[in-house]
């Protein structure tokens, strides 16, 4: 178990109570939405010569562990990856394993995204390797982290976030990992092609463009030049083939699925007839959802009522679906802007069709540049575990307080002209509308429309919203109304989580100011309860 350490607590513009200082850095509490103005210049990689790299571009080593070894992985480094391959990948874990067997401790993992498949992280963790984790959390290491037994503390950026670490700064790679579907032996990379073909690789952009150091692992090497490339082998030190690098039946989801549930096909319906009805479904108009049941109805609602009213998107954004595809192939929108694909058919469109584009965090999610398409997207439908009265709303946290999720895009796609939060009124028993959210993920002015299967809550600060569907036959109600409805079905308000005063992560804001706290549970105290 880690030694706790009193952290001094700050209280932010948000009410809430973060450290001043996470992993020895100093931080900045969250100061409100637009607030926090940085300066400064864009961190860069330190300059290197060609005369250290073969002359025949051929830059291949034996293995990982030779890599990491040339490109001189030492205790207390950063080490990167990315998350394109989600629950099928091997390479993160290959990489944090080829460290261990050289036998340095006290690295921070960096991730775009882990995921349940990547719990032999823990091991790592206990054996002193990995010090702690910035990135996502799902699963087993996000309940890890709150039990308190990570020796550093997390750190939950969104993808806009993490680019925005990176380019600023706050978080320095000294070695990145990239897993590539395709890549030649220069080092430029592609994803969209090769047997383990995920799609983008935007995610690890970033990466390659700042870290000191760049180690690409293929499983489908193909003679230069590797075309198209999204990765420029023009930042990489050093080529690793494998056999595999990810398990293709997890790459992507396959078994994507509209819901089949009343209730949450009735959310998916609601929202449809809401972006009518408001106005927001007009020609040329821009939409964002994602690859949940409820998102994948609500397209599907969408597009049929696009038909029928004869009305074309200009763009839409992904994560890509079959059901975006189809929009793309049916003539009912002009492109997909894609950061990352989530099916089979999202990954065969990418490849073939050049009106559906990869995109990465820097053009469509940083704060920190001269704009990004995120706030360019008319609506776009969201999930979360939690909302509160004040519409603030929760991604990461259960009402336990569990970390079991990543915030992905959802903070940057809070910048979207309509923010509509698609989400059952309980899961489980459990109320989903609560007086505070356990987390604070996304402040409450920016978020427009709950919409639930027991109707939908306009924020009063949309007096636009408001007014556009006066005469709408929706059932628009107000959000406390439909919070006190939901108590008297489930029993009342849901338990507030036990904690211990050791804060065991941070969410981060998109500017990177510190957002809220995460702590760490109370075992005993639940087992007691």
């Amino acid at each position: 178990m880690p030694t706790l350490t009193k952290t001094e607590m700050l209280q932010n513009a948000a009410g809430r109570m973060v450290p001043n200082r996470v992993n020895g850095r100093s931080q900045t509490p969250y100061l409100g939405v637009g607030k926090y103005r940085p300066s400064g210049r864009k961190a860069a990689p330190p300059i290197s010569i060609i005369a250290d790299y073969p002359a025949n571009g051929d830059k291949r080593v034996a293995d990982l562990e030779t890599a990491l070894r040339k490109c001189g992985l030492r205790d207390g480094m950063v080490l990167s990856s990315h998350h394109h391959l989600r629950d099928g990948d091997r390479v993160a874990l290959m990489a944090l394993e080829a460290a261990s067997r050289i036998g340095v401790k006290d690295l921070m993992w960096f991730p775009s995204a882990s995921f349940p498949s990547q719990q032999g992280a823990i091991e790592l963790m206990e054996a002193g390797v990995i010090d702690h984790i910035e990135g996502s959390m799902n699963g087993p290491l996000g309940d890890y982290c709150t039990q308190g037994k990570m020796r550093g503390m997390g750190v939950l950026r969104s993808h806009g976030g993490r680019w925005q670490a990176i380019q600023d700064g706050e978080v320095h790679i000294d070695i990145a990992v990239i897993a590539a579907p395709t890549a030649d032996p220069f080092g430029n990379c592609d994803g969209s092609h090769g047997k383990s073909a995920c799609g983008s690789l935007g995610f690890a952009l970033a990466d390659s463009i700042y870290a000191d150091h760049v180690i690409v692992v293929t499983d489908n090497l193909v003679p230069f030049p590797c075309i198209p490339w999204q990765i420029q082998g023009n930042n990489v030190d050093c080529v690793v083939e494998v056999d595999a690098i990810g398990d293709p039946t997890k790459i992507v989801s396959g078994t994507t699925q509209i819901t089949r549930s009343p209730d949450r096909l009735r959310i998916a319906e609601f929202v449809a007839f809401f972006l009518r009805d408001a106005g927001i479904m007009r020609n040329g108009f821009s939409f964002q959802a994602g690859a949940g049941g409820i998102a994948l109805a609500f397209v599907s609602y969408l597009k049929r009522m696009m038909r029928e009213s004869g009305i074309r998107a200009h763009f839409v954004r992904g994560g890509s679906t079959k059901y975006l595809v189809e929009l793309l192939e049916e003539g009912l929108t002009d492109c997909i802007l894609d950061g990352q694909t989530f099916d089979l058919d999202g990954v065969r469109s990418i490849a073939n069709n050049p009106r559906h584009v990869a995109t990465s965090p820097f053009t469509s999610y940083n704060y920190h540049g001269k704009g990004n398409f995120a706030s360019m997207v008319d609506a776009v439908v969201l999930g979360a575990t939690e909302v509160d009265v004040d519409f603030n709303a929760n991604v990461v946290t259960h009402s336990d307080g569990r970390l079991l999720h990543g915030i992905g895009g959802w903070q940057n796609c809070l910048a979207a002209g309509c923010t509509i939060l698609a989400v059952p009124s309980f899961r489980d028993r459990i109320p989903v509308i609560v007086d505070e959210v356990t987390t604070l993920c996304g402040p409450g002015e920016l978020i427009d429309v709950i919409a639930t299967e027991r109707g939908i809550a306009i924020n009063p600060r949309r007096q636009d919203l408001i007014d556009a569907v006066r005469n709408s036959k929706l059932p628009i109600r107000p959000l406390r109304e439909i919070k006190d409805e939901v108590e008297r079905i489930c029993g009342g308000k849901p338990a507030r989580p036990t904690h211990t005063d050791r804060p065991v992560a941070v969410v981060k804001w998109v500017d990177g100011t510190v957002l809220d706290t995460i702590w760490q549970i109370d075992d005993l105290a639940d087992r007691m309860t």
